[in-house]
């Protein structure tokens, strides 16, 4: 059985990291590149850097800070914010990262993440999906969350695999920053629906939470940032506690 996956998530305004609840009251985190030095030495399996305004301000990634913060790690290390050309991929590469998350690109022009797959290939690709409920359905926001979209998230989420996503990034907006727990329902359906690996986001408040989103969701990996940033817990005791549960993580 593949290990499960740990990814704290550096959510990026003004080159600070910063964390809000469903994405709105940001507040300051810390020092990315301290923050991301920590957890690749606390035994993180990964690290998601996002540029959360760089699509809203209409601006490209912050690549002196990406360049600072993959010279301070030796992990897997997947960035996002304002990407939309096959260019902005290589450079993003090129300073460090070793794959990158689009979001609101992918769903304004789909096609693109068939050019930067097969320019780079689908393990470089990562789709984020920000999906909240809707009535009754899930439905795919972008800009930061800020504007909904008409597309349902179980069908968009199958289209971006089937151009070429090598793993999906799901964040749930209603359990953002709540500390409920993960959209394990949702993360369920998805897992069984696509054949790449599903990250999930959204809603992690204890040790627990991650449990039942690697067996209920079925999700192969767990991103948090708060509870991480704010040292609520921390991950080395996170995967002792995953493994007393059968759960298989790298230690």
């Amino acid at each position: 059985m593949l290990t499960k996956r740990i990814i704290p998530c550096l959510d990026i305004k003004n080159g600070r990291t910063v964390k809000g609840v469903n994405f709105l009251e940001l507040r300051d985190a810390g020092d990315p590149v301290e923050l991301a030095k920590i957890y690749a030495e606390e035994g993180a399996d990964e690290l998601v850097f996002l540029d959360i305004t760089a699509t809203n301000e209409k601006r490209k990634t912050l690549i002196e800070l990406v360049e600072k913060v993959a010279e301070a790690i030796n992990i897997p290390f997947t960035v996002g914010g304002g990407i939309s050309t096959v260019e902005d991929v290589s450079v993003l590469l090129g300073a460090g990262a070793d794959k990158v998350s689009i979001n609101s690109a992918a769903v304004r022009n789909p096609q693109i993440i068939k050019e930067m797959a097969d320019e780079f290939g689908s393990q470089c690709i990562v789709v984020a999906v920000d999906s909240r409920k809707v009535g009754d359905k899930n439905i795919v926001h972008t800009h930061g969350g800020s504007k909904p979209t008409k597309l349902e998230t179980e069908a968009w989420i199958q289209q971006a695999v089937d151009l070429g996503a090598g793993e999906i990034l799901l964040t749930s907006m209603d359990h953002d920053g709540t500390k409920a727990g993960f959209a394990d329902e949702l993360l369920s359906k998805i897992s069984y629906l696509v054949n790449v690996p599903v990250i999930a986001s959204g809603g992690a408040g204890n040790m627990q939470h991650f449990c039942d989103t690697f067996t209920n969701g079925k999700s192969d990996a767990a991103l948090a940032a708060s509870i991480f940033h704010f040292k609520e817990i921390g991950i080395p005791e996170l995967k002792t506690f995953l493994k007393s549960k059968n759960i298989p993580t790298r230690i």
